[in-house]
């Protein structure tokens, strides 16, 4: 095999997961088959379900370890060379017709799973680099799913119909399998020498804060553990309801044949969506496939289909969940660098598998209460709600929806961005105004300039159109601190911009007002110098007459601007068409509150928009770096004069 080949990985990863979901599912149906009371048939069920999922709630930890005191490739060897005797126990477990020995087979399987789990995807990137993230974690989900829905496809059908004799093989040769190909892996590792606590408790708590310094990586690690309890609830569901009378009332192979279909469609939408995320921001449509996810489970739990349109059904929510998945796996991988990765694929495991083992009860619960069908409406519920959440938890995805959002509205004409950021940027679109989707963003190491973005203020709105504008460059915005306690929406998405807060300064007409103004201008040159990009509103307040932008005695931006650091470029931004707006002033004696007027601005989207011309607006940005820099050395009069020149020109 080539050096920068995926194929070895996934064959191995393939056999593991494949031999995993055999092993749990041809124990389960047997050892139901030995047992006569009932309640210990759930109770087998239960213990059967969960000794799989517990070793990685336990063990996440210790497989990080393992990855700081041993090369990826060798863990991998050890863990598949581990599988032939827990193969040995599983098949004396049969023999004997030993429910707990078997139990305690699959409880060794899931503890050699969650060992090399994290290993084997850290081997990503080891093997295809950053340029093949997508493309290889996308193979490895397709593979993954592929071998848990057909080890329970098989192995639903080997119970029904084939001998003993025939099982033992099956176990024994799908481990040596994987266990030969995991012989032909070649990667250039990354060295990892990074130790952390072995306790669980302790792990989970300290990964939760180092996945905090990264912005929304816990947001996309929890939106991916939603995907796995909701996966779980849905395989657990459909053995129930694809064999129930009040179901689709099928045999055990037409429900293994079921779940065959939807592995068909998560194996095509990972590989799909693999070759697309290299070209396309598809993180930034997870509002939108969650929601088709949830209209599909909708149409599941509503009509009354046979279980061929159910099959179908199924097989495309199936294809829209492995694009749903897929960019978030692949954001994990390229957002976090080093021999940290292994610690977060760590957590993940432990966080996802918690996830899993809460889906047990769910379902028990649900079905209990609801009946054998309820699981898909609870399914449609988190679906329609997890992806909701997370765009208000992940700056560049809040900021590509907002601007399919707006393009709804405004048509915004948009002239100078490229040239004065000085970088190259590939865009779906010549401007906004075609409500075009998001390119991939570009994922640079530390920017080597900062850039504080000077806009004018027409309305209120022109903030969100400035800052969907600027999705690709993460700015942190100034924000009045009222706004960080009005509401709930609010809050949250300057939270998620890292927004700092400003206080209002009149309430403050003392020395005191001006001590905050200096300490506001040392948090703003703080941030540049550290490289991050700020962006700040001179005037303070939104325009009281038609295009007309009055800075007034502001000091801010002519202090900042006489004491830039070197690597900062100043970017005036000048926005025109807001006049009349319901968020500018017009008619009115003050601002317009924010509240209210963002309800009836909802309520305009849906009802009014569709049926009238979008508002044209212009945004010219322009590099004024060397003019401020001259214009610092007049008085703070005479440069925001100078400046408001160059808004109202």
């Amino acid at each position: 095999m080539k050096n920068n080949s995926f194929l070895p990985l996934y064959v191995t990863n393939f056999f593991g997961t494949l031999n995993d979901n055999f092993l749990k599912t041809l124990a389960s149906f047997t050892v139901i088959s030995w047992l006569s009371d009932e309640r210990v048939k759930s109770l087998a069920m239960g213990v059967t379900a969960g000794a799989l999922v517990l070793p990685y709630i336990l063990c996440s930890p210790l497989a990080d370890r393992l990855t700081a005191v041993l090369e990826k490739r060798r863990i991998v060897r050890f863990a598949k060379w581990a599988e032939l005797p827990i193969m040995a126990v599983a098949i004396t477990g049969f023999a004997m017709k030993s429910p707990w020995l078997v139990i305690g087979a699959i409880l060794l399987m899931g503890l050699q799973s969650s060992l090399y789990s994290p290993a084997k995807y850290a081997l990503v990137r080891d093997i295809g680099g950053e340029a093949r993230i997508s493309t290889g974690m996308g193979g490895m989900e397709g593979v993954s799913f592929l071998g848990v829905l057909m080890g329970t496809v098989v192995g639903a059908v080997v119970a029904d119909r084939a001998g003993m004799e025939t099982k033992y093989i099956l176990l024994v040769v799908f481990a040596t399998l994987g266990l030969l190909a995991s012989y032909t892996i070649h990667a250039k590792e990354e060295l990892n020498r990074s130790l952390h606590a072995i306790n669980p408790i302790r792990y989970i708590a300290r990964a939760y804060r180092m996945a905090g310094r990264y912005n929304g990586l816990n947001a996309v690690i929890f939106t991916l553990s939603v995907f796995w309890w909701g996966a779980a609830m849905l395989q657990m569901g459909l053995l129930v309801y694809g064999k129930a009378e009040a179901g689709l009332n099928l045999s055990d192979t037409g429900t293994g044949v079921l779940l065959c279909g939807a592995a068909v469609g998560i194996v095509a939408g990972q590989i799909v969506a693999g070759f697309v995320d290299r070209r396309r921001f598809l993180l930034g449509v997870t509002l939108l496939t969650g929601w088709i996810a949830a209209a599909l489970l909708g149409v599941l739990y509503f009509a009354a289909l046979s279980p061929r349109w159910f099959g179908v059904a199924l097989g495309l929510l199936a294809f829209d969940l492995g694009f749903f998945k897929l960019p978030l796996d692949a954001e994990i991988q390229k957002v976090v660098k080093g021999p940290k990765l292994n610690t977060m694929l760590s957590y993940f495991n432990q966080v996802s598998f918690l996830f899993m083992l809460a889906a047990s009860g769910c379902y028990a619960l649900v079905s209990w209460a609801f009946g054998p069908k309820a699981f898909l409406l609870l399914l449609a519920i988190a679906f329609l709600v997890a992806p909701f959440l997370f765009v208000f938890c992940y700056r560049s995805v809040l900021l590509c929806v907002g601007r399919w959002v707006f393009a709804w509205r405004y048509k915004v004409e948009i002239d100078g961005l490229e040239e004065s950021l000085g970088m190259e940027r590939r865009m779906t679109s010549a401007t906004s105004e075609t409500g075009e989707t998001c390119a991939s963003p570009a994922r640079p190491a530390r920017p080597s300039r900062a850039y504080l973005v000077l806009p004018n203020h027409p309305a209120m709105v022109d903030p969100m159109l400035v800052g969907v504008a600027f999705w690709k460059t993460p700015l942190k915005p100034l924000s009045d601190e009222s706004f960080f306690h009005t509401g709930i929406v609010a809050p949250w998405v300057l939270k998620t911009l890292g927004a700092v807060a400003v206080p209002d300064l009149r309430k403050h007409r003392t020395a005191q007002g001006a001590t905050i103004a200096r300490g506001l201008g040392d948090i703003v040159k703080s941030t540049l110098e550290d490289g991050g990009n700020v962006i700040f509103y001179p005037s303070g307040h939104i325009q009281t007459e038609p295009e007309h932008e009055d800075i007034g005695t502001r000091q801010l931006a002519y202090n900042m601007c006489g004491d830039l650091p070197e690597n900062v470029r100043v970017i005036g931004v000048r926005t025109r068409g807001l006049w009349g707006s319901i968020w500018s002033r017009k008619g009115r004696k003050t601002s317009p509150a924010f509240v209210p007027t963002f309800i009836k601005s909802v309520f305009l989207w849906f009802f009014w928009s569709p049926f009238v011309p979008r508002r044209r607006v212009t945004m010219h940005v322009e590099d004024l770096t060397d003019r401020v820099k001259e214009w610092s050395k007049l008085t703070r009069l005479e440069f925001n004069r100078k400046l408001e020149e160059w808004y109202n020109d």
